[in-house]
């Protein structure tokens, strides 16, 4: 009957850290738990807003407007790649659609290359 403290008969094990598994260099039990602690979501709504308005701005700038409307939201969005994939299933409403026109329906540049010939 053993009634000691340590586990009779077993070997001691060296712990590998979670960042030598995984072969990385920087301490990823400290980042995790920094990622718990800290509150990071709460700093990403005020940029997200920040970036969105600037895109919009810029915008409606280049309609020469100097207010933001739906329209200059909607732009803005649907030109960004990153913003367009986060907000792909929103709706805005009296934003309108993108600009766009099908190249079968634009002018051949053929046709405008014996149009001018002709004259």
């Amino acid at each position: 009957m053993s009634g000691g403290k340590g586990k009779a008969g077993s070997s001691e094990k060296a712990s590998t850290s979670r960042s030598a598994k995984a072969g990385l260099t920087f301490p990823v039990g400290r980042v995790h738990r920094l990622l718990r602690k800290g509150n990071y979501a709460r700093e990403s709504v005020p940029y997200l807003a920040a970036e969105i308005l600037e895109l919009a701005g810029n915008a409606a700038r280049d309609n020469k407007k100097s207010r933001i409307i739906p329209r200059h939201l909607q732009l803005a969005i649907r030109n960004d790649e990153e913003l367009n994939k986060l907000l792909g299933h929103v709706t805005i409403a009296q934003g309108g659609v993108l600009p766009n026109i099908h190249q079968s329906l634009l002018p051949s540049k053929k046709a405008n290359a014996k149009a001018s010939q002709e004259l």
